[in-house]
């Protein structure tokens, strides 16, 4: 995979970059500018060089047109802070405003093309129709570096299509994240530990699959353990369940039996009445969840447990939250986990989305963690042995 150093001079160059900025709002206001931040190097690194930085990026989920509460004004602003500069905001994303900006472009200067989605043909399942944005992003610009982790598991006309038409690298940013992840992917260093969280098994069936083959524990929080509870015949009150996957699960709980894997489930739950900050939170055994209470966390036995299991791997991947993290009653298992992750000897990795959002919002230094991921999804398709098209495109 070429990198930005394998590009020449860029002094006078116009460079391409796609980042993500998909960042978290308050109407307005940024609440989370990690991704931002984790743009910087890269676009430093260029900026240094003499390029001219054009910048695209895609918030939210438009419906192929311009909205508004999905516009990168907020990002200019936030981005122009970071970088000491100023950072000027196209009208558009191939329109004539990014034509003429990017035409008048200097040295040292950014520009970030607005919404990339506001443009329906980015997403597109059409192969022409992604190529002709593609093209016409390419026009912008002599090179392209692909710096947007969060969305190489996509083939999108600004990950992919344009890819094939520039001389491209990877920037620092997706080069760090592959670098990292290919050593929980590759051989890692054993013993090899994974904390798996969140919501739904059905999200993480494939990369649970996978690590049965890899990994020698899997530690299992979040709202997804209560269908692993289920599938050990345990009663999970009003807790949320897949009961369609509890099949898939007990076949799962056979696998890693069979494969010398260890399962590591809480043997105790923060449960509570309802969903709300400020429910009446109480500790109960894993196996004796009340009919009327719902699971919101691991139990601090749990904690201690999963705390153990991590301090002494050699290498540990944590995706997903293991309870309801944003309530403080239910953030403790969560930083059980974070803390221990700080701890460990270990290489560390932070596998994005949610986990990511869980170590900055818990008040967690990021430096402590050997490498912290930008993609949720990206990061958890890697771990279940997928190729990301928005880097196969990328390597010669």
């Amino acid at each position: 995979m070429k990198t930005i150093d394998t590009l020449g001079d860029l002094r006078g160059k116009r460079v391409l970059v796609r980042s993500d900025f998909n960042v978290p709002l308050d109407g307005t206001t940024i609440t989370d500018d990690g991704r931002i931040r984790a743009a910087l190097p890269t676009l430093t690194a260029l900026l240094d060089a003499g390029a001219k930085v054009i910048v695209t990026a895609h918030l939210g989920r438009p419906k192929g047109a311009p909205e508004p509460k999905y516009s990168l004004a907020p990002v200019a602003e936030r981005l122009g802070e970071l970088l000491g500069r100023e950072v000027l905001l196209a009208e558009d994303t191939v329109g004539e405003d990014a034509k003429a900006k990017a035409q008048y472009l200097e040295e040292g200067q950014v520009l970030l093309l607005e919404n990339i989605r506001f443009d329906a043909r980015e997403t597109s399942k059409d192969e022409a129709e992604r190529g002709a944005l593609a093209d016409e992003l390419a026009l912008l610009a002599d090179f392209f570096v692909s710096d947007g982790f969060g969305v190489v598991h996509r083939k999108q006309a600004s990950v992919y299509d344009v890819a094939q038409r520039l001389p491209h690298a990877a920037g620092h940013l997706v080069f760090k994240e592959i670098d990292s992840l290919s050593r929980a992917t590759g051989d890692p260093e054993r013993p090899y530990a994974v904390v798996l969280g969140g919501s739904k098994v059905s999200d993480k069936l494939g990369v649970i699959g996978n690590l049965l083959t890899k990994a020698d524990r899997l530690l299992i929080g979040g709202g997804m353990v209560f269908t692993f509870l289920a599938a050990k015949g345990y009663d999970v009150g009003t807790s949320l369940l897949e009961e369609d996957q509890v099949e898939a699960v007990k076949g799962y709980l056979r696998d890693a039996e069979a494969n010398g894997v260890e399962i590591v489930l809480p043997t105790d739950i923060v449960v509570a009445p309802e969903f709300k900050a400020d429910a009446p939170a109480t500790v109960v055994p894993a196996d004796a969840i009340p009919a009327d209470q719902m699971g919101l966390d691991i139990g601090p036995d749990s904690g201690r447990l999963f705390a153990e299991k991590i301090a002494d791997a050699k290498t540990v991947v944590w995706n997903g939250p293991m309870g309801v993290f944003e309530f403080d009653a239910f953030s403790a298992g969560t930083k059980a986990v974070a803390q221990a992750m700080q701890d460990a000897a270990g290489f560390t990795i932070v596998g994005g989305g949610d986990s990511a959002a869980a170590v900055r919002v818990l008040g967690f230094d990021e430096d402590k963690f050997d490498h912290i991921s930008t993609g949720g999804g990206a990061s958890l398709e890697y771990l279940e042995g997928k190729v990301l098209p928005g880097v196969a495109v990328l390597e010669d």
